[in-house]
């Protein structure tokens, strides 16, 4: 049994007669914690501006980056902070905002705290918005010989293997090594497989063609490979048949229903038994979800994608909700929601709000994806568009392309410069970030 002092003992008496304090602290507000800054993690933060929480931002970079723009930066055509921007900038202004570089390692919902490789933050609402990444089919080996494009060092390792192959065919005396130089092999006839094999052809037989003097640039083969019927299956078959079309005036070799059975460092091959020989693959054909399910614990599709109920939240999991590339949630006539940068910030808006009506005892209604339609573009001039009962291709579509992306960057600055690089490439063809770096190999 424990001794207590005199003076350590305590007079009950006296301390019930003592008057109670009036000066308790205010209550905590509620914490809200948004893993990843892409479309839907920022508008979710923003969104949520001038309610009564408090934010912590989680990346795993400190910037914003503006992924439909990514193969330009891949293909010389931008740098890569005309693109970005820092996070911290973004929200600056922002006093219920906190941004943290963390990489998150998981998620414990029985303690409502998320885990990183430093700490543990805790969580009323958890917002997860962590995107997507490559997806090679059970091949991971693949991509040492086939990077993929979700980010600016991907985009810089892109554009260093294209700018060396140009560099390497200049200096070889080998017939047959030029050829696999410069011949560049696309796989996946998505938006981003499209736009890379018509923005290469472009940088071969329009931005360098004078820079060389052994080799001609111009000679240079570009093979778009998709193992489905058609290309851009999102689109109307109209426009799939145009945007094939449009790739084959520029000089791009399209093969369709050729599904890669081998890749290496000479190369792809086809299910049909071809072989192209190549110095140079790149990789669009497929994405997979962040980890998010695996942090979870819970149900995922087939992409890995976390499956939401109509108000985006994760079922028997209180307070967290899953949005953008890393949901998978069911729009007008049940089917998917397209992982594009419209919907994710749709996504990250409807949260916001659905927060901020719980917190004010109002409830919500379920969430409703407005389609404004699809667009690729293709190259110079060339693209699609679906509106809906509208459906545009070639110039036209080409124009709303351009405008569309520049109002959906981050940054009047941004938009600026973009605008006025996009107009000069137009003038003169000229390609001015045209830099060899980062090169994974040395």
């Amino acid at each position: 049994m424990l001794r207590q002092s005199s003076e350590e003992v305590i007079n009950l008496a006296e301390l019930e007669a003592t008057p109670a304090k009036t000066d308790a602290l205010p209550p905590r507000r509620p914490r809200v914690v948004i893993l990843g800054a892409g479309f839907g993690g920022l508008n979710a933060a923003l969104g949520l501006r001038n309610a009564p929480v408090d934010i912590t931002v989680v990346d795993r970079r400190n910037y914003h980056l503006f992924q439909p723009l990514l193969y330009q930066v891949a293909t010389a055509g931008l740098s890569p902070a005309q693109i970005a921007m820092p996070i911290r900038r973004v929200l600056a202004s922002q006093k219920n905002a906190t941004v943290l570089m963390e990489k998150v390692e998981g998620v414990d919902t029985a303690g409502r705290t998320v885990l990183t490789g430093s700490r543990r933050i805790p969580y009323d609402y958890l917002i997860i918005a962590t995107g997507a990444r490559h997806a090679y089919f059970g091949h991971d080996a693949w991509e040492a010989n086939a990077p993929g494009l979700k980010t600016i060092g991907d985009a810089t390792e892109i554009r260093a293997r294209i700018l060396t192959a140009f560099e390497k065919a200049e200096v070889t005396d080998d017939p047959a090594l030029r050829e696999k130089l410069l011949t560049f092999v696309v796989v996946g006839g998505g938006p981003t497989g499209v736009e890379l094999a018509g923005a290469i052809i472009e940088l071969a037989r329009k931005a360098i063609v004078r820079d060389f003097r052994n080799i001609d640039s111009s000679t240079a083969r570009v093979v778009l490979v998709e193992a489905d019927e058609r290309l851009l299956t999102a689109f109307p078959e109209k426009l799939s048949q145009s945007a094939k079309s449009q790739l084959e005036k520029l000089g791009v070799e399209v093969k369709l229903g050729a599904a890669v059975t081998e890749c290496d460092d000479n190369g792809v091959a086809l299910a049909d038994g071809q072989r192209v020989a190549s110095a140079c693959v790149l990789w669009a054909a497929g994405v997979m979800a962040s980890r998010a399910a695996k942090w979870l614990d819970v149900a995922a599709d087939r992409a890995g994608r976390v499956v939401v109920d109509g108000h985006l939240h994760v079922p028997g999991r209180e307070g967290v909700y899953v949005i953008g590339d890393t949901a998978s949630v069911k729009g007008k006539d049940d089917r998917p929601v397209p992982g594009v940068a419209p919907a994710a910030k749709q996504m990250g808006r409807y949260v916001a709000d659905l927060i901020k009506a719980r917190l004010a005892g109002r409830t919500a209604e379920p969430f409703r994806y407005a389609d404004y339609g699809n667009l690729a573009t293709i190259g110079r001039k060339a693209a699609v568009a679906d509106l809906g009962p509208i459906q545009l291709s070639g110039f036209l579509a080409w124009l709303l392309w351009s405008f569309a992306h520049l109002w959906f960057l981050v940054g009047f600055r941004n938009r600026t410069v973009v605008f006025l690089d996009g107009a000069w490439a137009y003038a003169t063809f000229d390609r001015s970030a045209r830099l060899i770096t980062e090169r994974r190999d040395g």
